[in-house]
């Protein structure tokens, strides 16, 4: 399989694995939904699995891969501020959880570029 195509598959797979795990196990995500936001954590964490899930299709799909990465990489530009939450909540619990919560914060942008690069490539 050549190389920008498991790339493509792998971003899809994270996105809809992610989207998954947002039904499956949701009160890990409600704990970073800020608490400002209109509405219950729960389905604020409902609707971002259903966006994770929408955006993996797309980017598994050639014809919306384009749209679906750039969706991707606003995506996970738009969840940094819940890591940011998650870091700062996670500051006095048991040794490794905060140096975990903290060094998830800089992986945004390798995502995000990873994102853009799926985005870049041409159909198939």
């Amino acid at each position: 399989m050549k190389r920008s195509r498991l790339s493509t598959r792998l971003l899809s797979g994270l996105l809809l694995g992610a989207g998954v795990l947002h039904f499956a196990a949701p009160r890990p995500f409600e704990a970073t939904v800020p608490e400002r936001l209109p509405g219950s954590r729960r389905g604020w964490t409902y609707a971002s699995g259903v966006a994770e899930l929408a955006i993996g299709a797309a980017v598994a799909v050639p014809r919306t891969r384009r749209v679906g990465a750039l969706a991707a990489a606003g995506l996970f530009a738009a969840v940094f501020p819940a890591n940011v939450k998650m870091a700062y909540d996670w500051r006095h619990r048991p040794a490794p959880l905060p140096a975990l919560a903290v060094a998830r914060l800089p992986l945004q942008v390798p995502l995000i570029l990873w994102a853009l690069r799926v985005g870049r490539r041409p159909r198939g």
